[in-house]
C-alpha cells in the first residue's frame, strides 16, 4: 500500500493510521517491519516479479502486493521468526483481505522465495 498512500516512511511509521491499540513491543516491530520493507523494496519486488509466473507485477492487487512485501521482508530480515509462521500469516492475511485466490497466490510466491532466494542469502 506504500505505493498508493503517497506518504513518506516517517509518516507511515507514526502509525497514526492504525486504529487498534497496540503494545510498545508490537509498535516497535511494526515500525521496524515498515522501515525494512521500504528499504529493501527493490529486492523484494524483484523476488515477486521473478516468482509470479504468468502474472505481471502490475496486475497484482495492492493488497496482495503489500502482504507479499511485508512477508518477504520478514523472511529476509527476521531470521528468529520461523519461515512457516511468516508464510502462514501471509496466507491468512490474503484470505481475509485479498481476493478469492489470494491465499494460494501468496503461498506459492512466498514458498518459492523462501526456497530459492532466502536460503541463498543465509
Amino acid at each position: 500500500m506504500y505505493d498508493t498512500v503517497q506518504k513518506s516512511v516517517d509518516e507511515l511509521v507514526e502509525l497514526s493510521w492504525v486504529e487498534a491499540p497496540m503494545s510498545e513491543e508490537i509498535k516497535n516491530f511494526a515500525i521496524s517491519l515498515i522501515r525494512n520493507t521500504i528499504a529493501n523494496i527493490d529486492t523484494i519486488d524483484g523476488y515477486i516479479k521473478k516468482h509470479s509466473k504468468n502474472w505481471s507485477f502490475e496486475r497484482i492487487t495492492a493488497v496482495d502486493k503489500a502482504i507479499l512485501r511485508i512477508s518477504i521482508c520478514e523472511l529476509m530480515c527476521y531470521p528468529d521468526i520461523p519461515p512457516a509462521v511468516t508464510i502462514n500469516e501471509g496466507i491468512e492475511l490474503g484470505k481475509i483481505y485479498g481476493g478469492e485466490n489470494s491465499g494460494q497466490f501468496i503461498n506459492g510466491i512466498l514458498d518459492a522465495v523462501r526456497r530459492e532466494e532466502i536460503k541463498k542469502e543465509g
